[in-house]
């Protein structure tokens, strides 16, 4: 049986979601560069990007949520991210709102997260032209890496007790930048606490520069440096410590296509002794 033309108007754009709420700073940030912001309700009081996301009414943490505000949001959808947010996710579904929990690891399943909340939007057009524009920038860094005479061996912390390497995207971002992870073994490891990893083993594989990314704080350097034998490792001996914040690189979205691997790829340049063009430099480049 033919679908009626009152059946079919529910399916119209005008229908599909309009009253979001962001748990992670990635989809919030997606939905902005899609233009769809209006769209947004609520976000998550660590969103940092775009400025603008601030001033939303912000109504969860990361691993916890204010439910009541949520509710008096009245949102057709909530986006939530990773088996960290699952008992979030469990919660709103047990109070009949709709979750959508994205779970994405690796770039590709980023741009797979960009292309599907297009089209949750109605504008599968731009969220292609995103996608391509992502690739386009991810592409240029990695010729530029091929002017290293070799990759700098990079170790990327995570977090500093317990002492955890880097998860599938950001490890894919360092060897396009131009660096060699020293745990790959690690990488496709989902879970934090499987990616823990022994001071005494970074020694032994002694990287060439440290990238740290604490989330939601600052990194102690002198820490780092002053760990049992760090002394020993290349990176400490040459001063090849750096920060990348959290919001660049730790979020599996825009800001770690864009601003976090060119704050990467230059300082791995700058380990190796690279200068690059500038067009390919970061904003902010004071640690760089």
């Amino acid at each position: 049986m033919p679908l009626s033309s009152e059946l079919i108007s529910h399916f119209s754009p005008a229908s599909f979601p309009s009253r979001i709420v962001c748990l992670t700073d990635e989809t919030t940030e997606t939905l902005y560069l899609l233009g769809e912001q209006d769209r947004i309700v609520g976000v998550s009081g660590f969103t940092m990007r775009p400025p603008e996301a601030r001033s939303k009414p912000r109504i969860s943490a990361f691993r916890d949520a204010d439910f009541d505000a949520i509710l008096k949001l009245k949102p057709d959808l909530v986006l939530a991210f990773s088996d960290v947010q699952a008992e979030i996710t469990r919660q709103l579904v047990l109070r009949g709102i709709t979750v959508l929990n994205f779970n994405q690891r690796h770039i590709g399943e980023i741009f797979d997260m960009i292309a599907t909340l297009s089209r949750l939007v109605a504008n599968e057009a731009r969220g292609n032209q995103l996608i391509e524009e992502f690739r386009r920038g991810i592409d240029v860094i990695a010729s530029s890496a091929k002017s290293f005479p070799r990759p700098p061996r990079v170790f990327f912390e995570e977090w500093y007790d317990p002492l955890i390497s880097g998860i599938a995207w950001v490890e894919e971002l360092i060897e396009l930048a131009g660096g060699e992870v020293i745990f790959p073994e690690l990488r496709d490891c989902g879970k934090s606490r499987d990616r823990v990893v022994d001071p005494g083993a970074v020694v032994a594989r002694d990287p060439d520069v440290i990238i740290a990314s604490w989330c939601g704080m600052k990194v102690n350097k002198e820490m780092i440096q002053s760990r049992k034998d760090w002394s020993r490792i290349a990176a400490v001996r040459n001063a090849h410590i750096y920060e990348v914040q959290s919001s660049l690189i730790l979020q599996p979205g825009p800001a770690a296509l864009t601003e976090g691997v060119r704050r990467i790829h230059a300082i791995l340049a700058r380990v190796a002794g690279v200068e690059i063009a500038q067009e390919l430099k970061p904003s902010g480049t004071a640690d760089v």
